[in-house]
């Protein structure tokens, strides 16, 4: 199981990850897509590295806004995974950005 995160360990990966912010135990992003198609290919591709990881994130889709939502529930907080997890959905938006 991965070992939770402490406060300071939090704050500095936040730091890399500008556009998400924590909540309680979890981090959440939302990116608004060009389109309710775009943001649903955006979905897909997140759905994918996360079976990749083995680790899934929680995902809210409203028309063009798609929010979601990491913590590791098996640790009952934030984990590495998490914010590994978060950089590649960064890497993954903005790759659907350009489209």
């Amino acid at each position: 199981m991965a070992e939770l995160m402490d406060d300071v360990a939090i704050a500095a990966r936040l730091k890399d990850l500008p556009d998400w912010t924590q909540d309680a135990e979890r981090i959440r992003r939302s990116v608004e897509a060009p389109s309710f198609l775009d943001g649903i290919a955006l979905v897909v591709d997140v759905a994918r590295a996360a079976e990749e990881a083995d680790h899934h994130p929680d995902i809210d889709i409203r028309w063009r806004t798609v929010t979601f939502a990491l913590s590791t529930h098996s640790a009952g907080g934030l984990t590495t995974k998490d914010f590994d997890l978060a950089a590649r959905i960064d890497v993954l938006a903005a790759a659907r950005a350009g489209t």
